[in-house]
């Protein structure tokens, strides 16, 4: 069969009329309220033909019948059609990139990296991490499923890793109609502990059960601006997971460091970061407690603090969960601001998807108005260069956090 009857066989996505707007703005996703018809019988994952109501050809797409969005956009371009040479395409892209990014660096990829982010690298639903020697590798669409087998090919042929392990654990997969999936992708069973570098500080990443795909690489460089910040200060770090900000805070020179978070395991691999990095254990606390509970008894207790951090997990997932979300973060922010003495700093995150940073900064300003302060910003965070951003997709960009400080 030729190639025009292969592309003429294709199930095709029509689209209802004034629908492909964002299409046409080169929005990657197709929400279900937008098709009118599905022609044709695809499979989850298949490669469909995406066409408005007047006919134009718009995009090639993966359909998704279980997710609200329908149908995730691989290209624009009719000629690229998807399969493993664009995979491999994108994929090298999406390293070269990491590489001009890093280059200053002069010893090549850090080894704790995004290699590969999404829909912002062009490949919808796919997310790869690298630690050492080991990739992560999370599967989060029906398409990046569809062609799981020939991503981790060219995984394995592009960057040579000893492992590839899967970490498709995470709700989202369960929107698109797939089973929760983790194990080895390729090659052998990762260490129990695997040891990375960031900032000269040693970090030890638990790939098969950590958050995310085992770190929050994403913060890498707002841990070297809370590093810069610290000297002589007493820090709170709050939901402090594995001690990435409280390593950072130790290692330029606070004065103490309240380390809290409701996990006793975490806590626990926070303090062996300390002893593994030969920071003062002397200068650091560890508390097992819910942050919302924490705070209000530090409240209660009249402490107060030079430094505090707030990197709380998820707290909406999607636009429809942010009024709840936001409840939740201006109780932490009106909490963390009453606890600043004059002149200190707090360092507020939101990674919630559903908060966009203008919503995030009315929360946080609210907050202050509730707290009586006259908080100011003077920086603001943002994921590292190796989450990048794709302009047509502003959904990529999750992570947001303001650097506040009160006189």
């Amino acid at each position: 069969m030729g190639e025009s009857e292969a592309l003429g066989s294709m199930a095709r996505l029509w689209l209802r009329p004034g629908r492909e707007k964002s299409l046409l703005r080169r929005h990657p996703w197709v929400y279900s309220g937008a098709a009118a018809k599905i022609e044709g019988d695809p499979l989850p994952g298949e490669t469909i033909e995406i066409i408005s109501a007047g006919g134009e050809w718009l995009a090639w797409g993966a359909y998704s019948p279980a997710s609200q969005i329908v149908a995730r956009v691989w290209s624009w371009e009719k000629p690229e059609q998807p399969g493993e040479a664009l995979i491999s395409q994108r994929l090298k892209a999406a390293r070269d990139l990491r590489v001009a990014m890093f280059k200053d660096q002069g010893n090549g990829l850090p080894d704790g990296l995004r290699l590969v982010h999404g829909e912002s690298d062009g490949l919808p639903g796919l997310v790869v991490d690298r630690y050492g020697e080991t990739l992560v590798v999370q599967v989060l669409s029906a398409g990046a499923e569809r062609w799981r087998d020939e991503i981790c090919g060219e995984l394995v042929a592009q960057h040579r890793p000893a492992t590839i392990y899967e970490r498709s654990d995470v709700d989202v997969r369960q929107l698109e109609g797939l089973p929760l999936r983790t194990g080895v992708m390729w090659g052998s069973e990762p260490p129990e502990r695997i040891e990375i570098e960031e900032h000269g500080r040693r970090l030890r990443v638990d790939v098969r059960k950590g958050h995310k795909t085992g770190f929050y690489l994403d913060q890498r460089a707002a841990r070297r601006k809370i590093s810069a910040l610290s000297r002589d200060r007493e820090v709170l770090d709050c939901f402090c997971y594995t001690g990435g900000f409280s390593l950072a805070a130790l290692a330029g020179g606070a004065r103490s460091v309240l380390a809290m978070d409701s996990s006793a395991e975490a806590l626990h691999e926070a303090q062996q970061h300390v002893k593994l990095n030969g920071l003062d254990e002397g200068r650091v606390e560890s508390w097992q407690q819910d942050v919302f509970q924490g705070l209000r008894a530090l409240r209660d207790r009249g402490r107060s603090y030079d430094l505090i951090v707030l990197d709380p997990p998820k707290f909406a997932a999607t636009a429809a969960q942010a009024q709840r979300a936001a409840r939740g973060y201006k109780d932490i922010n009106l909490l963390a601001l009453k606890l600043l003495r004059p002149g200190g700093l707090l360092a507020t995150f939101s990674c919630s998807g559903g908060v966009s940073a203008e919503l995030f900064q009315k929360i946080v300003a609210g907050a202050a108005l509730d707290a009586r302060v006259d908080a100011r910003i003077v920086d603001t965070f943002q994921q590292d260069a190796d989450h990048p951003v794709a302009l047509n997709f502003p959904e990529g960009a999750y992570l947001k956090g303001l650097l506040l400080w009160v006189p």
